[in-house]
């Protein structure tokens, strides 16, 4: 009885509110979509265009539904290797890293890890070939940015002839520079960082 009372009391109180109750389940559509971190397709049929025109296409690594993943943008690079040539380059692709994604970009779900206040600098006296240092030390930057450094530096002027990046700390840093790739475990795990690397 004490049953049967409470359901007749709950549709009366549903039909209060203008609610017909009702057995069937009701559909309300598909979960909403997460993000795909993929560019529109407009977007990339101008990438290609710009490309057929002679264009550079550059690829920036942002951040992406917990990983590192790359978008193609126009950047003019040196296309020399002196140290010269690989600083701007660096610095260059820097810039890029560290200015808000375009709105296509944000829009996909892609964002970036890099400071605005990061600096690239020319490599120390006795320093390997190839390398360069920044501001912060690459094993104190936030997580995901330095992949997103090296896996942008790393086929450009700015890394080396094995598509490899050379980075150091600040030039009165004690801790030695450290070759990185673009590994898919630096593109995926935030605390990837504090290990990666060999010393040179």
């Amino acid at each position: 009885m004490a049953l049967a009372a409470g359901t007749a009391t709950a549709a009366l109180l549903l039909a209060g509110c203008g609610i017909r109750a009702t057995s069937v389940p009701v559909d309300a559509g598909a979960a909403p979509s997460r993000v795909g971190c993929v560019m529109p397709v407009d977007r990339a049929d101008d990438d290609s265009a710009d490309a057929a025109k002679g264009n550079p296409q550059v690829r920036i690594y942002l951040v992406c539904s917990s990983r590192v993943s790359h978008v193609e943008r126009r950047v003019d690079l040196p296309d020399g290797t002196t140290d010269k040539d690989r600083l701007t380059a660096a610095r260059t692709l820097l810039n890029e890293l560290q200015a808000e994604p375009y709105p296509e970009e944000h829009a996909a779900g892609f964002e970036t890890a890099v400071p605005r206040d990061l600096e690239a600098e020319a490599p120390s006296e006795g320093d390997p070939d190839a390398t360069l240092r920044l501001s912060t030390a690459p094993d104190e930057l936030p997580a995901f940015a330095l992949a997103q450094i090296v896996c942008t530096y790393a086929n450009t002027p700015a890394g080396d002839a094995e598509k490899s990046v050379t980075l150091g700390g600040p030039a009165k840093a004690d801790e030695p520079p450290r070759r990185y790739e673009c590994e898919t475990a630096l593109r995926t795990q935030p605390e990837a960082a504090r290990t990666a690397g060999t010393r040179v």
